[in-house]
């Protein structure tokens, strides 16, 4: 969270991220957060005293507690415009074989999935989860159209780059975007934008809004597939 982006939003005061200890708010001599799960079984739990507690302390009101889980909402570009407009967000990392599903029912958090696969904790989707959000807040990109242009910002995946040198071993780039006709970059780019994800992404395309332009451009990439 000292790096690139996230270092120069925090730098510029457009956001604040601070880490917080479970110890901290855990009770007893040991600082014990977790336990043996009731029934057996492998693995720990994280207890409900010390997470309950934790945000009782660092949430305020119009908080926002999110939980990653693998059992929460998939993750993906318009939840991170979603909780860019927030606040405040408070992040619950679990560990091992997760929380004591009371903190779940008391504290009714926002529950967020990256993905379907197993991971050791939840810090690695918390850091996920916050670089794709602290992008969109306003004043933390130096170029607002570079938001604008990433893949998925529009329901898109991105148009191809390219930059010097022109000519590389025989592979060479467009020469539209060479041309400097401003008009034409633009319909090249969409329109690879369209292909490139009626290739790979068609789930994309079928939801995503499309113009009469996106239309005609479709029918142009299907009529030189044949």
């Amino acid at each position: 969270m000292q790096e690139s982006i996230l270092r120069n939003a925090q730098e510029k005061g457009l956001v604040q991220i601070f880490v917080h200890d479970l110890r901290a708010y855990a009770r007893g001599r040991h600082r014990v957060v977790d336990d043996e799960p009731y029934g057996g079984g492998a693995g720990m739990v994280l207890k409900v005293e010390s997470v309950v507690e934790a945000v009782k302390c660092l949430a305020r009101p119009e908080t926002r507690v999110v939980l990653l889980t693998p059992e929460g909402r998939p993750f993906e570009h318009t939840v991170a415009k979603e909780l860019a407009e927030v606040q405040y967000l408070l992040f619950l990392c679990g560990r091992y074989e997760g929380f004591d599903e009371r903190i779940k029912v008391m504290l009714r958090p926002d529950e967020i999935s990256i993905g379907d696969y197993i991971l050791t904790g939840g810090e690695l989707p918390a850091l996920v989860v916050i670089d794709a959000t602290v992008r969109l807040i306003p004043g933390v990109l130096g170029d607002e159209e570079s938001a604008r242009q990433d893949s998925f910002y529009q329901g898109l995946l991105d148009h191809p780059h390219y930059t010097r040198p022109a000519s590389f071993q025989g592979f060479n780039a467009p020469d539209v975007l060479l041309s400097g006709d401003h008009e034409r970059i633009r319909r090249w780019r969409r329109k690879e934008a369209l292909r490139r994800t009626k290739e790979r992404r068609p789930d994309l395309l079928a939801k995503t809004p499309l113009n009469e332009e996106d239309r005609r451009l479709l029918q142009e990439i299907e009529a030189e597939e044949h």
